[in-house]
């Protein structure tokens, strides 16, 4: 996976002072490293009998849509509040200072679902734990939750336990 790591740009102090991020718009503008990372998250997820994908507002929708096509599933996004047109469920989850919220239409995934959650990034994993509790309060089923990029020293899947997670990526 270090070809895939090569690939994506490292920018020092964004958004704010001592943050690196990381810049995945190098690694979608080449064809062979956005298949070979659309290939590492849809794989695991072949044949697994997911009928729907979730994806995070808002790099989740790019490769979420992607993985849901591959493996032959439906797509539902997750947004901030007040972008979706018809009645959502909300859920409100603690960041480091304050709180922020995600919604989802509230007929996006029907009871016993089979579902897998996509997203660029695991980092604190509050947003990705949001959208779980959103995905179960609909009454579906967490399959798994995979992610392009896991930043390890965050401790994102500490947020996750219990579920399923798969990085193609670790920093």
């Amino acid at each position: 996976m270090d070809n895939l790591k090569e690939k994506i740009r490292h920018v020092p102090d964004f958004p704010k002072a001592g943050i690196l991020f990381y810049d995945i718009t190098t690694l979608l503008q080449d064809p062979v490293g956005f298949r070979t990372a659309i290939d590492s998250l849809s794989l695991p997820f072949k044949d697994q009998g997911i009928e729907i994908v979730v994806g995070i507002e808002s790099r989740g929708f790019i490769f979420g849509s992607t993985v849901a096509d591959r493996i032959g599933a439906g797509f539902s996004p997750v947004r901030k509040p007040g972008k979706l047109p018809s009645q959502t469920v909300r859920c409100t989850y603690d960041l480091e200072y304050g709180t922020d919220c995600l919604e989802i239409h509230d007929d996006a995934v029907r009871q016993g679902q089979r579902v897998l959650i996509v997203d660029d990034l695991l980092a604190t994993g509050g947003t990705a734990r949001a959208t779980v509790n959103l995905v179960k309060q609909l009454g579906g089923r967490v399959h798994a939750l995979a992610f392009l990029i896991e930043l390890v020293a965050l401790n994102g899947r500490a947020k996750l336990e219990g579920e399923t997670v798969h990085a193609v990526l670790k920093y």
